[in-house]
């Protein structure tokens, strides 16, 4: 079978291999891949900025958001031909691993599909233990590639809202920092809770992601000529602030831009050493004084990629099609190369695995 591979810390590596097709044994599910999301964690992958490869291999199949089905169900209760997901964390033995939380693993010493330490979804058939497939409803065959950062997003919004609960006053006014897919799916999944949502980002409105924005009754902003600390001014108290760019600057001007008992989530990782001189007094008042929270959230577990598919299945039902509008590369694994390189207003580019199977 063909693999789309980088070897990690090397810039520029990714490329196209064969690996011999997986044997599932005993307790194991034969999953053929259909399609792979490509986001900015294999991008970096690829420019050398971080990845661990399996123990004593020198490569690292690539690519942690996977539509697959089913080939082989072995001894589970899935069915052959049947649509799943995979999970991208694997647990260690801390106590929220046990208890089915490796997304809040304390250890540290876990492995995760396509980054660290595992091979990852970019192959044309893999094995794997059926605790880690989710299952997913036939319908949602065109946008399902978008559960995992769906389920990233789901986690962080309902984190972020339960503690806004602390206050009396419900969130009203939400802040989406980014319009890439995160930034997008979490602008929807805003809107679905009646919040009064604004999305920036540093395209025009007149832009395919700008476009999206408005079309779900959510506000795009061009922070090409608004800045993020203008905006509480305009906007008024910002209750949740999600920031999905990246940024450790925008990270930090967020922070202040937080409104009284506001809660910020980060969902952005800064792969660089960026240095940043900030007054951390006024911060620090600020966060006191306004009851603020920031914090971050990284990997989720399958409840939340149970509710993920609910989400997409929801955001379906309100704007039929909309989700469908992300996808703005579709290309064949033997382009493996062309789809890690970014696009000028490109949302969410997607690896058919199919296409050039014989």
């Amino acid at each position: 079978m063909r693999a789309g591979v980088v070897t990690p810390g090397m810039r520029d590596s990714a490329k196209v291999v064969d690996m011999p097709d997986p044997v599932p044994e005993p307790g194991e599910v034969l999953v053929r891949i259909l399609e792979v999301g490509i986001d900015g964690t294999d991008m970096e992958i690829s420019q050398g900025h971080y990845g661990e490869a399996p123990p004593h291999q020198d490569f690292l199949v690539l690519g942690h958001e996977a539509l697959g089905e089913v080939e082989e169900a072995g001894n589970s209760d899935l069915q052959k031909g049947g649509l799943v997901v995979l999970l991208v964390r694997r647990p260690d033995g801390c106590i929220n691993c046990r208890s089915g939380q490796s997304d809040m693993c304390i250890e540290g010493n876990y492995s995760e599909c396509g980054i660290r330490g595992s091979h990852g979804f970019l192959r044309e058939l893999l094995v794997e233990k059926p605790d880690f497939l989710v299952r997913v409803p036939r319908n949602l065959r065109q946008v399902a590639v978008l559960t995992e950062p769906m389920s990233i997003v789901t986690k962080g919004i309902t984190q972020a809202m339960e503690l806004h609960r602390r206050s009396a006053n419900p969130a009203q006014v939400a802040l989406v920092l980014g319009a890439g897919s995160i930034g997008l799916l979490a602008t929807a999944s805003l809107r679905l809770q009646g919040l009064s949502t604004y999305a920036l980002d540093l395209v025009p409105k007149t832009s395919a992601k700008g476009q999206l924005v408005e079309s779900i009754g959510a506000t795009y902003l061009d922070g090409r000529s608004l800045g993020i600390a203008e905006l509480p001014r305009q906007l008024g108290n910002l209750d949740i602030i999600l920031e999905a760019t990246g940024n450790s600057t925008v990270a930090f001007q967020a922070m202040s831009a937080l409104g009284a008992n506001g809660v910020l989530c980060l969902t952005g990782v800064s792969a660089g050493e960026k240095r940043l001189q900030v007054c951390a007094d006024c911060i620090n008042m600020e966060m006191v004084l306004g009851n603020k929270v920031v914090f971050g959230t990284v990997s989720s577990n399958s409840g939340h990629f149970e509710r993920a598919i609910e989400m997409l299945a929801d955001i379906e039902q309100n704007w039929p099609g909309w989700l469908g509008q992300f996808v703005t590369r579709r290309l064949p694994l033997v382009e493996f190369n062309n789809a890690l390189q970014p696009t000028t207003d490109g949302i969410k580019t997607v690896i058919d695995v199919l296409i050039d199977i014989a």
